[in-house]
């Protein structure tokens, strides 16, 4: 990750500074739950996105920091409401709002987050990317919904899973690399090929993340092992499973609630040893490599490699 950050390595901590701002509410309890969430530091991929899309064009940091922290605020957001969804204790190996503070405090906490987030983004006063953070929340939100209501419905297909996860995860990611471009004033089809670039990579990290919901340990993940499945989210690892194990399959049994337990283990075992991760990790291989191919159009220079390094990071680090 060095390696990857370090075209913008004098950015970031300026973003840092401003998501800490963020915790300094003008009330000590908010302040306090505020800085909860915003400790639990991430690899911060999407800021940096914006960060690196800014660098073809008009490097303007008036714009782009603000931006940058917007989108990360924007997924920290996303991130309190699924684990209230979802009432997971843990994330990243902390404790999670919802289960401190309880339900009801966490939903107004990322409520407060998705404003703080798109104040941020007023500043810039670009009108583009204004309207683009609020198509890219409506998405998210969109498909939190559409998770919602195919959970525990074993029939789902790729097409499906490729839409949700289209619009859960890499539209944040499109989002963060096209207003960095758009805000450095790049030309159109450089600012077309950063959107493509993210959203595939965004499409290749969920599908990774999918895969170590199964593979890794919970010190690794940070979150129960299996917690997609639990709460009768099925992923790609998961669907192809159910579809090369029509019969006797742990996934259906626990679908229709029976010993979930002891089906959900069952499950994760069959897939970790099967090939269904090899062919997974394939598939996100695929989109990691769309989204290089997009970049084509654009010079080569530190930021296009670094985009490059990172597209390759993604499928080869866990996270």
């Amino acid at each position: 990750m060095q390696a990857i950050f370090e075209p913008i390595a004098t950015e970031i901590p300026l973003v840092e500074e401003r998501l800490n701002a963020v915790a300094e509410a003008d009330f000590p309890q908010l302040a306090h739950l505020l800085g909860h969430v915003l400790q639990r530091e991430g690899k911060r991929i999407r800021p940096a996105l914006t960060l690196l899309a800014g660098k073809f064009h008009h490097y303007n940091l008036e714009l782009l920091i603000p931006m940058a922290a917007a989108i990360e605020l924007l997924h920290t957001a996303t991130l309190v409401h699924d684990d209230t969804i979802d009432n997971s204790t843990t994330r990243r190996g902390l404790p999670t709002l919802s289960s401190i503070w309880g339900s009801e405090v966490a939903v107004l906490a990322g409520d407060y987050l998705f404003a703080r987030s798109a104040d941020l983004v007023a500043t810039t006063g670009n009108l583009r990317v204004i309207t683009l953070f609020a198509q890219t929340l409506m998405t998210i939100c969109s498909g939190q919904l559409e998770e919602n209501f195919s959970a525990c419905d074993p029939q789902q297909s790729h097409q499906q899973y490729y839409q949700r996860s289209g619009k859960k995860t890499a539209s944040l990611f499109s989002a963060a690399a096209e207003s960095g471009a758009v805000l450095s004033q790049a030309p159109e089809e450089a600012v077309q090929a950063l959107k493509s670039y993210g959203y595939n990579l965004g499409l290749a990290f969920q599908i990774v993340d999918d895969i170590l919901d199964f593979t890794a340990d919970e010190g690794e993940l940070g979150k129960p092992v299996g917690g997609d499945l639990l709460q009768g989210v099925l992923t790609l690892p998961a669907i192809l499973f159910m579809q090369q194990h029509p019969e006797d399959n742990p996934i259906k049994e626990m679908l229709a609630g029976r010993d979930e337990e002891a089906n959900l283990k069952r499950a994760i075992e069959s897939i970790r040893n099967s090939a269904i991760i090899g062919e997974s990790y394939g598939i996100a291989q695929d989109f990691s490599a769309q989204a290089c191919h997009a970049l084509q159009v654009l010079p080569d220079n530190p930021p296009r490699r670094a985009l490059l390094q990172l597209a390759d990071y993604v499928i080869q680090c866990q996270r």
